[in-house]
């Protein structure tokens, strides 16, 4: 079976935003604003031939 291709854009505590794969401890990249941090698991998901990016609006709701 293969594995899915996913990146989930988080807050970081100490500032910034992480691109991490769902339950990995390390992210896949950092970027000081939300819409950098978007943009860079796009394309992480692009280079990996596709995938799902799942990215929390202002209250929380996943967009």
């Amino acid at each position: 079976m293969a594995s899915s291709n996913n990146r989930h854009v988080v807050p970081n505590p100490k500032g910034g935003w992480d691109v991490k794969a769902p339950g990995a401890k390390r992210a896949s990249a950092h970027a000081p604003t939300q819409a950098q941090a978007e943009r860079r698991a796009k394309e992480i998901l692009s280079n990996k031939g596709g995938g799902a990016g799942r990215i929390p609006g202002r209250d929380g709701r996943i967009r």
